[in-house]
């Protein structure tokens, strides 16, 4: 049996135990899971499957900062090589959500190439969630200041699969188009 899809496998269940109670943003308040296992599936695809730990890492991403995961915890049971891209993508939260924005798009051109894939990946099932099912609490403008800002992240993130950087405009100008117009269905 391949080591590299038990600790994959091993990641998801650990990723589905620290954020049970957890749910999306959205509406449709869908698991949290359900967003790491797309950010994980952007991540595997981006990298033609040849980084399990960067798969892993994308599993784990929001552990440290949305769970206190201790990094020492990921360490033991992922690697130092997991943890490590965990620590570049993950937020202090100490700082105001103000200043945590603002560094996220300023040391976005220092991250590592796994953590601007890893980042990009995120920000992409972000919009995509905008589009699909948007906080009900965010205006239009705040949905569209949020398209902007992901934006100037991406913009940092230089270095990243093309594959990946297409997905993550398409999803943004899903975001975008959505806050514009929906679908009518016709009428009988």
């Amino acid at each position: 049996m391949n080591n590299d899809w038990v600790a994959v496998l091993r990641a998801a269940d650990a990723a589905a135990r620290w954020h049970v109670h957890q749910r999306r943003k959205g509406a449709a308040e869908e698991p949290y899971m359900n967003h790491l296992l797309e950010v994980a599936m952007l991540v595997a695809e981006a990298t033609e499957g040849r980084d399990p730990d960067l798969v892993i890492a994308a599993l784990l991403h929001d552990a440290i900062e949305d769970q206190e995961v201790p990094r020492e915890t990921i360490v033991t049971a992922f690697g130092e090589s997991v943890a490590r891209i965990v620590d570049e993508v993950t937020d202090d939260k100490t700082l105001p959500k103000d200043e945590r924005k603002r560094r996220q798009a300023t040391d976005a051109p220092t991250k590592s190439t796994r953590a601007k894939i890893l980042k990009l990946a995120d920000k992409t099932s972000n919009l995509r969630a905008i589009a699909a099912s948007p906080p009900r609490d965010w205006s239009v403008k705040r949905r569209l200041q949020y398209v902007a800002w992901a934006r100037e992240v991406k913009a940092g993130l230089a270095g990243v699969p093309d594959w990946l950087e297409n997905e993550f405009e398409e999803a943004a100008k899903q975001a975008e188009r959505s806050m514009v117009f929906r679908r009518l269905r016709p009428r009988d």
